[in-house]
Protein backbone atom coordinates (compact mmCIF):
# COMPACT_ATOMS: atom_id res chain seq x y z
CA UNK A 1 0.00 0.00 0.00
CA UNK A 2 1.15 3.25 -0.73
CA UNK A 3 2.85 4.97 2.12
CA UNK A 4 2.15 8.93 2.76
CA UNK A 5 4.63 11.07 4.71
CA UNK A 6 2.84 12.58 7.34
CA UNK A 7 4.79 14.71 10.53
CA UNK A 8 2.35 14.20 13.41
CA UNK A 9 4.62 17.75 14.47
CA UNK A 10 4.13 19.80 11.52
CA UNK A 11 1.17 22.64 12.26
CA UNK A 12 0.68 22.10 8.34
CA UNK A 13 -3.13 20.93 8.14
CA UNK A 14 -3.18 17.42 7.16
CA UNK A 15 -4.72 17.65 3.79
CA UNK A 16 -2.00 19.33 3.25
CA UNK A 17 0.81 17.28 3.85
CA UNK A 18 -1.19 14.69 1.93
CA UNK A 19 -1.18 16.53 -1.64
CA UNK A 20 2.74 17.57 -0.71
CA UNK A 21 3.25 13.82 -0.38
CA UNK A 22 1.48 12.80 -3.46
CA UNK A 23 3.04 15.35 -5.62
CA UNK A 24 5.98 15.01 -4.28
CA UNK A 25 6.05 11.07 -5.25
CA UNK A 26 4.80 11.84 -8.44
CA UNK A 27 7.51 13.74 -9.39
CA UNK A 28 9.70 11.16 -8.33
CA UNK A 29 8.44 8.09 -9.99
CA UNK A 30 7.56 6.78 -6.57
CA UNK A 31 3.98 6.63 -7.50
CA UNK A 32 3.99 6.23 -11.76
CA UNK A 33 1.35 7.06 -14.25
CA UNK A 34 -1.87 5.33 -14.40
CA UNK A 35 -1.14 3.71 -10.95
CA UNK A 36 -4.40 3.10 -8.08
CA UNK A 37 -4.13 5.08 -5.49
CA UNK A 38 -5.48 4.31 -2.02
CA UNK A 39 -8.85 4.93 -1.42
CA UNK A 40 -10.55 7.53 0.95
CA UNK A 41 -11.58 4.77 3.59
CA UNK A 42 -8.07 3.23 3.51
CA UNK A 43 -6.26 6.16 3.97
CA UNK A 44 -8.37 7.07 6.50
CA UNK A 45 -8.38 4.26 8.42
CA UNK A 46 -4.07 3.75 8.51
CA UNK A 47 -3.73 6.91 8.77
CA UNK A 48 -6.78 7.90 11.76
CA UNK A 49 -7.55 10.97 9.15
CA UNK A 50 -11.17 12.19 9.07
CA UNK A 51 -12.70 11.41 5.54
CA UNK A 52 -13.37 14.75 5.00
CA UNK A 53 -9.35 15.75 5.29
CA UNK A 54 -8.77 13.08 2.59
CA UNK A 55 -11.54 14.07 0.20
CA UNK A 56 -10.46 17.52 0.33
CA UNK A 57 -7.05 16.54 -0.78
CA UNK A 58 -8.01 14.26 -3.77
CA UNK A 59 -10.22 16.92 -4.73
CA UNK A 60 -7.56 19.37 -4.76
CA UNK A 61 -4.82 16.61 -6.63
CA UNK A 62 -7.95 15.98 -8.83
CA UNK A 63 -8.43 19.66 -9.58
CA UNK A 64 -4.29 20.21 -10.09
CA UNK A 65 -4.27 17.54 -12.69
CA UNK A 66 -2.16 15.31 -10.75
CA UNK A 67 -4.80 12.64 -10.22
CA UNK A 68 -8.13 11.26 -11.82
CA UNK A 69 -11.25 9.40 -10.58
CA UNK A 70 -12.71 7.01 -12.45
CA UNK A 71 -16.63 6.28 -11.30
CA UNK A 72 -16.56 2.71 -9.39
CA UNK A 73 -13.07 2.20 -9.49
CA UNK A 74 -10.80 4.86 -7.48
CA UNK A 75 -8.09 7.33 -8.07
CA UNK A 76 -5.00 6.96 -10.40
CA UNK A 77 -1.96 8.72 -11.27
CA UNK A 78 -2.73 11.18 -13.80
CA UNK A 79 -2.13 9.58 -17.06
CA UNK A 80 -1.84 12.65 -19.58
CA UNK A 81 1.24 14.53 -20.83
CA UNK A 82 4.26 14.74 -18.48
CA UNK A 83 3.35 17.62 -16.10
CA UNK A 84 6.00 21.11 -16.35
CA UNK A 85 7.30 21.44 -12.70
CA UNK A 86 5.74 24.34 -10.90
CA UNK A 87 8.57 26.36 -9.17
CA UNK A 88 7.61 29.77 -6.77
CA UNK A 89 10.33 32.51 -6.28
CA UNK A 90 10.11 34.50 -3.43
CA UNK A 91 12.45 37.29 -3.75
CA UNK A 92 13.77 39.52 -1.03
CA UNK A 93 12.58 42.38 -3.74
CA UNK A 94 12.65 43.51 -6.83
CA UNK A 95 15.57 45.45 -8.34
CA UNK A 96 17.63 45.44 -11.96
CA UNK A 97 19.75 42.69 -10.51
CA UNK A 98 16.90 40.73 -9.51
CA UNK A 99 15.45 40.45 -12.92
CA UNK A 100 19.08 39.37 -14.17
CA UNK A 101 18.86 36.38 -11.87
CA UNK A 102 14.94 35.67 -12.50
CA UNK A 103 15.38 36.11 -16.49
CA UNK A 104 18.36 33.71 -16.49
CA UNK A 105 16.72 31.29 -14.46
CA UNK A 106 13.81 31.29 -16.67
CA UNK A 107 15.64 30.71 -19.84
CA UNK A 108 17.63 27.52 -18.65
CA UNK A 109 14.31 25.75 -17.65
CA UNK A 110 12.48 26.70 -20.58
CA UNK A 111 9.09 24.71 -21.19
CA UNK A 112 10.04 22.15 -18.80
CA UNK A 113 8.71 24.74 -15.64
CA UNK A 114 5.88 27.19 -15.22
CA UNK A 115 7.67 29.35 -12.31
CA UNK A 116 5.44 32.19 -10.25
CA UNK A 117 7.15 35.08 -8.21
CA UNK A 118 6.40 36.42 -4.76
CA UNK A 119 7.96 39.24 -3.15
CA UNK A 120 8.60 38.86 0.85
CA UNK A 121 9.88 42.44 1.26
CA UNK A 122 11.97 41.59 3.91
CA UNK A 123 9.37 40.70 6.04
CA UNK A 124 9.36 37.49 7.74
CA UNK A 125 5.48 37.70 8.98
CA UNK A 126 4.82 38.08 4.94
CA UNK A 127 7.12 35.34 4.47
CA UNK A 128 5.14 33.01 6.72
CA UNK A 129 1.95 33.90 5.43
CA UNK A 130 3.15 33.17 1.37
CA UNK A 131 4.63 29.79 2.31
CA UNK A 132 1.32 28.81 4.16
CA UNK A 133 -0.81 29.97 1.05
CA UNK A 134 1.27 28.19 -1.36
CA UNK A 135 2.72 24.92 0.65
CA UNK A 136 1.98 21.62 -1.37
CA UNK A 137 1.21 23.72 -4.35
CA UNK A 138 4.36 23.91 -6.19
CA UNK A 139 7.32 20.98 -6.66
CA UNK A 140 10.02 23.76 -5.58
CA UNK A 141 10.20 26.78 -3.45
CA UNK A 142 13.10 29.40 -4.27
CA UNK A 143 14.08 31.55 -1.50
CA UNK A 144 16.05 34.41 -1.00
CA UNK A 145 16.16 34.44 2.86
CA UNK A 146 17.42 37.86 3.49
CA UNK A 147 15.75 38.76 6.93
CA UNK A 148 16.40 41.43 9.39
CA UNK A 149 16.97 42.03 12.49
CA UNK A 150 17.56 38.69 14.48
CA UNK A 151 13.70 38.41 15.37
CA UNK A 152 12.98 38.56 12.13
CA UNK A 153 15.21 35.62 11.15
CA UNK A 154 14.00 33.11 13.83
CA UNK A 155 10.06 33.85 12.10
CA UNK A 156 12.14 33.12 8.97
CA UNK A 157 13.56 30.41 9.71
CA UNK A 158 10.89 28.56 11.32
CA UNK A 159 9.07 29.27 7.88
CA UNK A 160 11.78 27.78 5.92
CA UNK A 161 11.43 24.20 8.41
CA UNK A 162 7.80 23.95 6.52
CA UNK A 163 9.16 23.39 3.77
CA UNK A 164 10.34 19.51 2.61
CA UNK A 165 14.05 19.97 2.16
CA UNK A 166 14.22 17.99 -1.05
CA UNK A 167 11.58 20.78 -2.35
CA UNK A 168 13.78 23.85 -1.02
CA UNK A 169 16.07 26.05 -2.89
CA UNK A 170 18.28 28.67 -0.86
CA UNK A 171 19.28 31.81 -3.49
CA UNK A 172 21.96 34.50 -3.22
CA UNK A 173 22.84 34.16 0.66
CA UNK A 174 24.14 31.38 2.85
CA UNK A 175 22.20 30.27 5.99
CA UNK A 176 24.32 28.10 7.88
CA UNK A 177 21.41 27.91 11.01
CA UNK A 178 19.38 25.83 8.25
CA UNK A 179 20.59 22.15 9.60
CA UNK A 180 18.87 20.44 6.45
CA UNK A 181 20.47 19.64 3.22
CA UNK A 182 18.90 21.37 0.62
CA UNK A 183 19.69 23.18 -2.87
CA UNK A 184 21.92 26.08 -2.47
CA UNK A 185 23.10 29.06 -4.83
CA UNK A 186 24.83 31.76 -2.86
CA UNK A 187 27.21 34.51 -1.99
CA UNK A 188 29.39 34.29 0.73
CA UNK A 189 29.09 37.95 1.20
CA UNK A 190 32.19 38.96 4.03
CA UNK A 191 34.61 37.12 2.40
CA UNK A 192 33.66 37.54 -1.49
CA UNK A 193 33.86 41.16 -0.53
CA UNK A 194 37.43 41.23 1.61
CA UNK A 195 38.71 38.59 -1.69
CA UNK A 196 37.55 41.00 -4.45
CA UNK A 197 39.21 44.41 -2.48
CA UNK A 198 42.58 42.29 -1.82
CA UNK A 199 42.64 41.46 -5.30
CA UNK A 200 43.01 45.38 -6.45
CA UNK A 201 45.84 45.60 -3.26
CA UNK A 202 48.32 47.89 -5.97
CA UNK A 203 45.54 50.02 -6.56
CA UNK A 204 44.67 51.03 -2.95
CA UNK A 205 48.06 51.44 -2.27
CA UNK A 206 47.38 55.03 -2.74
CA UNK A 207 44.86 55.55 -0.88
CA UNK A 208 45.33 55.92 3.20
CA UNK A 209 41.88 55.25 4.15
CA UNK A 210 38.86 53.38 3.51
CA UNK A 211 34.78 54.56 3.74
CA UNK A 212 32.21 52.65 3.29
CA UNK A 213 28.78 53.98 2.49
CA UNK A 214 26.46 51.78 4.48
CA UNK A 215 22.97 53.24 5.07
CA UNK A 216 21.62 51.32 7.79
CA UNK A 217 17.69 51.07 7.34
CA UNK A 218 19.12 50.04 4.00
CA UNK A 219 18.44 46.10 4.57
CA UNK A 220 22.11 44.89 3.12
CA UNK A 221 24.10 42.24 4.82
CA UNK A 222 26.16 43.39 7.80
CA UNK A 223 28.84 40.80 6.40
CA UNK A 224 29.75 43.32 3.70
CA UNK A 225 31.07 45.34 6.44
CA UNK A 226 32.76 42.29 8.26
CA UNK A 227 34.28 42.06 4.51
CA UNK A 228 35.31 45.62 4.07
CA UNK A 229 37.11 45.73 7.71
CA UNK A 230 38.57 42.76 7.50
CA UNK A 231 40.24 43.97 3.97
CA UNK A 232 41.19 47.21 5.87
CA UNK A 233 42.34 45.21 8.92
CA UNK A 234 45.33 43.53 6.52
CA UNK A 235 45.82 45.76 4.09
CA UNK A 236 46.10 48.59 7.14
CA UNK A 237 44.27 50.90 6.22
CA UNK A 238 42.01 53.31 8.27
CA UNK A 239 38.03 52.07 7.87
CA UNK A 240 35.15 54.59 8.38
CA UNK A 241 31.63 53.86 8.20
CA UNK A 242 28.91 56.57 6.50
CA UNK A 243 25.43 56.26 5.98
CA UNK A 244 25.42 58.49 3.14
CA UNK A 245 27.61 60.81 1.09
CA UNK A 246 25.15 63.97 1.89
CA UNK A 247 27.54 65.65 4.12
CA UNK A 248 30.69 64.02 3.12
CA UNK A 249 34.08 66.47 3.15
CA UNK A 250 36.26 64.76 0.46
CA UNK A 251 39.77 64.13 1.69
CA UNK A 252 42.55 62.92 -0.58
CA UNK A 253 44.05 59.18 -0.32
CA UNK A 254 40.49 58.27 0.73
CA UNK A 255 38.95 55.18 -1.34
CA UNK A 256 35.17 54.95 -1.08
CA UNK A 257 33.36 51.81 -1.45
CA UNK A 258 29.39 52.53 -2.02
CA UNK A 259 26.46 50.49 -1.78
CA UNK A 260 23.62 52.31 -3.57
CA UNK A 261 22.79 53.65 -6.42
CA UNK A 262 21.84 56.99 -4.88
CA UNK A 263 25.08 57.71 -2.76
CA UNK A 264 27.29 56.64 -5.89
CA UNK A 265 25.94 59.03 -8.24
CA UNK A 266 26.30 62.43 -4.85
CA UNK A 267 29.79 61.43 -4.56
CA UNK A 268 30.92 61.23 -8.29
CA UNK A 269 28.81 64.79 -8.44
CA UNK A 270 30.91 65.95 -5.18
CA UNK A 271 34.34 64.85 -6.86
CA UNK A 272 33.71 65.79 -10.12
CA UNK A 273 32.83 69.68 -8.19
CA UNK A 274 36.07 69.74 -6.24
CA UNK A 275 39.63 69.80 -6.98
CA UNK A 276 40.59 66.43 -7.15
CA UNK A 277 40.51 63.90 -9.43
CA UNK A 278 38.76 60.92 -9.63
CA UNK A 279 40.62 57.77 -9.86
CA UNK A 280 44.00 59.04 -8.05
CA UNK A 281 43.26 61.34 -5.01
CA UNK A 282 39.79 60.27 -4.82
CA UNK A 283 38.75 56.24 -4.92
CA UNK A 284 35.30 55.03 -5.33
CA UNK A 285 34.18 50.90 -5.78
CA UNK A 286 30.25 50.35 -6.67
CA UNK A 287 28.63 47.65 -5.40
CA UNK A 288 26.87 45.35 -8.51
CA UNK A 289 27.94 45.86 -11.88
CA UNK A 290 25.13 47.50 -14.36
CA UNK A 291 25.60 48.84 -17.85
CA UNK A 292 25.98 52.31 -16.68
CA UNK A 293 28.52 51.64 -14.57
CA UNK A 294 30.54 50.21 -17.46
CA UNK A 295 30.17 52.94 -19.60
CA UNK A 296 30.95 55.47 -16.90
CA UNK A 297 34.11 53.36 -16.19
CA UNK A 298 33.20 52.76 -12.24
CA UNK A 299 34.94 50.34 -10.86
CA UNK A 300 32.80 47.45 -9.28
CA UNK A 301 32.75 44.63 -7.31
CA UNK A 302 29.95 42.41 -8.04
CA UNK A 303 28.42 38.53 -7.84
CA UNK A 304 27.69 37.14 -11.49
CA UNK A 305 23.89 37.63 -11.11
CA UNK A 306 22.77 35.73 -14.66
CA UNK A 307 25.11 32.57 -13.50
CA UNK A 308 23.29 32.77 -10.05
CA UNK A 309 20.10 32.52 -11.61
CA UNK A 310 21.55 29.81 -14.73
CA UNK A 311 23.09 27.80 -12.18
CA UNK A 312 19.99 27.31 -9.59
CA UNK A 313 17.64 26.40 -13.05
CA UNK A 314 20.15 23.71 -13.99
CA UNK A 315 21.12 22.14 -10.82
CA UNK A 316 17.19 21.83 -9.99
CA UNK A 317 16.72 20.23 -13.12
CA UNK A 318 19.10 17.66 -11.80
CA UNK A 319 17.47 17.63 -9.14
CA UNK A 320 20.99 18.02 -7.25
CA UNK A 321 20.99 19.05 -3.39
CA UNK A 322 24.54 20.63 -3.17
CA UNK A 323 25.74 24.18 -2.05
CA UNK A 324 27.43 26.04 -4.97
CA UNK A 325 29.09 29.38 -4.27
CA UNK A 326 28.64 31.86 -6.84
CA UNK A 327 31.03 34.07 -8.62
CA UNK A 328 32.45 37.29 -7.36
CA UNK A 329 34.83 39.49 -8.60
CA UNK A 330 36.18 42.98 -9.14
CA UNK A 331 36.27 44.95 -12.39
CA UNK A 332 38.73 47.31 -12.79
CA UNK A 333 37.92 50.81 -13.83
CA UNK A 334 38.93 54.23 -13.77
CA UNK A 335 37.58 55.19 -10.47
CA UNK A 336 39.94 53.30 -8.78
Amino acid sequence: MYQLKLNPNDKTPKYKQIIQSVISDIERNVLKKNEQLPSISELSEEYYLARDTVEKAYRELKERGFITSVQGKGYYVNSGESRKMRILLIFNKLSSYKKLIYYAFLKVLGDKASVDLQIHHYNARLFDEIIDKNLGKYNYYVVMPHFFPDSEKAIAMKALEKIPSDELVLLDKDLPEYKHECLSVYQDFERDVAEALESANDLFTKYQRVVLVFPSDGNYPVDIVRGVRYFCVNAHKEFIIRENVDEELLIPQTAYVVVEEHDLAELVKKVRQSSYSLGNEIGVVSFNETTLKELLGITVITTDFETMGRTAAALLLDKKKIKVKNPFYMIRRETL
